[in-house]
This record gives structure tokens, sequence and C-alpha cells, in this order.
């Protein structure tokens, strides 16, 4: 296991079984403080399995987990005190107040405030920070569906969690809810510090938020990097289109820069609506899903990715 104080995620050949079916095969990977990692990968891919692993409230089968330097299987209250869990739903307390209901939730967290770190959230400011202050006197049943998500999320970060869970935190969201969680999740690890780790099947979402990103498939890492890094990672093809008197044309190399000099060289100012373009992240994502489901070698690092 990692020795570095800023390592706060530390997941070692993970494995999870459930009678005689292994759903986690060898799961390793690292976060960092501050960082934003997004899980990828189909459904019954294992995100939900290892989140819960990771929070405490799964036994695994085998491996080695850290989170805040503990294992979960026996964090104490002190170590819950200092993670935040956004359930995909919070069904109860539906006559409450959302300024009662936070408030009464901050009470469980304020014996567990340190020198650098006041929990929990003030009231009000918690409730602004989510985008429910016109709503901070409503009884909860009123709520619409992306307010109730809001509300989940201000459930979750109430204490100040160093590390935080969140699975699907933005379904039900509109455009704009969506935004201001964006927003949220930035403020949260750029001043915060925050370690962020959610589930999402938005691939937009995933590389406006991630620092990294972790594809699971088949229960396995198939992939582990930045956003860039991933859609660079197939064979760093770029797809270049031109038009010559009204004619289109198509090309994929892995050498555009040099294909595009040719390009000039042979054709010049005859060449128009010259584009290049690089593998998105759903296209990555795609080929690399594609590649573990028809029994293609895992993939656990992006060196191997791109050799």
């Amino acid at each position: 296991m990692a020795s570095s104080n800023n390592v706060v995620l530390d997941v070692h050949q993970l494995r999870m079984r459930y009678d005689d079916k292994d759903v986690l095969h060898d799961v390793t990977f690292q976060a960092r403080r501050g960082e934003v990692l997004v899980m990828l990968g189909p459904n019954g891919a294992g995100k939900t399995t290892t989140i819960e692993i990771l929070e405490g409230f799964r036994r695994r089968s085998a491996g080695e987990v850290e989170v805040l330097g503990a294992d979960p299987e026996h964090g104490d209250e002190h170590w819950r005190a200092r993670i935040g869990v956004v359930l995909q739903s919070w069904r109860d307390h539906a006559k409450w107040r959302v300024t009662e209901l936070l408030a009464h939730l901050g009470t469980y967290y304020a014996p567990y405030s340190t020198t650098t770190i006041q929990r929990p959230w003030d009231t009000a400011q918690l409730i602004d920070l989510v985008g429910l202050t016109e709503q901070a006197d409503a009884k909860i049943s009123t709520l619409s569906g992306g307010q109730r998500r809001r509300l989940d999320v201000a459930i979750g970060i109430v204490g100040r969690p160093e590390v935080l869970f969140m699975d699907e935190p933005t379904a039900g969201f509109d455009p704009a809810a969506r935004r201001d969680f964006h927003d949220l999740v930035h403020r949260l690890a750029d001043l915060e510090d925050t370690t962020v780790l959610l589930t999402t099947h938005d691939l937009d979402e995933a590389e406006k938020l991630a620092d990294r990103i972790l594809v699971l498939a088949g229960g396995r890492v198939i992939a582990d990097g930045s956003p860039d890094e991933l859609s660079r990672s197939i064979a760093g093809e770029a797809q270049v289109s031109w038009t010559i008197d009204d004619q289109r044309f198509v090309h994929t190399t892995t050498e555009s820069t040099r294909y595009v000099h040719e390009l000039f060289r042979q054709h010049g100012e005859a060449i128009a609506d010259l584009e290049v373009r690089r593998a998105s992240l759903e296209d990555t994502y795609m080929t690399l899903v594609r590649r573990a489901e028809s029994g293609a070698a895992a993939v656990h690092t992006l060196a191997e990715v791109t050799r």
C-alpha cells in the first residue's frame, strides 16, 4: 500500500465474489487529495460494488483497500465523519423542511471538528452552495426531482468530507443544475481539497469534471488516465477531412501534422474546409469497452492501452 500522505484512496488487487461469480477482478488504483476521479463503465461493470466497498458498506472478498489511511471494513466513527456519500436517492424525512433537516444532520458532525476542518458546514452557506436558497423553508415533499438531487448532494457534504463518494449524482438534473453541480465539484476539489470519486454514464460530464478517468468493464480496470490521455490512447489516430472543388475527402492517420503539411504541399490553396479530429472520449470509451467485451486481454494501465 502507498506511503504518501497525499494518497487518500489506495486500492490493490480488490476482488469481489458473489456465490461462484467474480464481479471484481484485481481492481487496482489510487486517488490523491483534491483529485476528481470519475469511474466509467457499462451496467454490471462493478462500479457500485467498488464504491460500496470503499464506503465500508460491503465486505470485499480479497485485496487491500485504504481510505484516508484506514481499512473501510474497520473504520470507526472518527473515520466515517471524514467521508461523504451522495446516494442515488434519499427517500426519508419528507415532512422535514430543508433547513431543519440539514441543521439536524449537521449536529452529528460537530464533535468531529478539527483544527483544520470545522464541521459541519454552516447550514445557510451549504444551502446556498447547492442552489436551494429559495427552497430553504420548503418541506422536502414539495421539492422537484432536481431539487431533491441537490438536497441529496447537500446531505452528502454536510460534514465537510475529505473524501466524497457519489454514484450517478446528476441523474434527474436539468442542464442548469448540472452546470451548477460541476461548479460545486470543482470548488470542493480546488478550494476544500476534497477527493471526489463519482460514477456517471455521461461522458461529456466525465470529461468536464475528471482529473482522471477509470474505466471498468467486466469487473476489471481496462483504462486509467486523464481525459486527454485516454482520448489519445487508441493508437493516437486522427481523422483528417477536407474538400477540393466541392469534393470531400477523409483520411485516418497517426501523423496528422505531417499529413496536413504534405496535403498543402500538393494542393495548396485548393484545399477548403480542413478539419483534424482526434478520437473523442466517447470514441475511446466505446472502443475500450468493445475490446473488453470481445474477450481481449484486460488493460490495467494507460501504457498498456497505447502499446
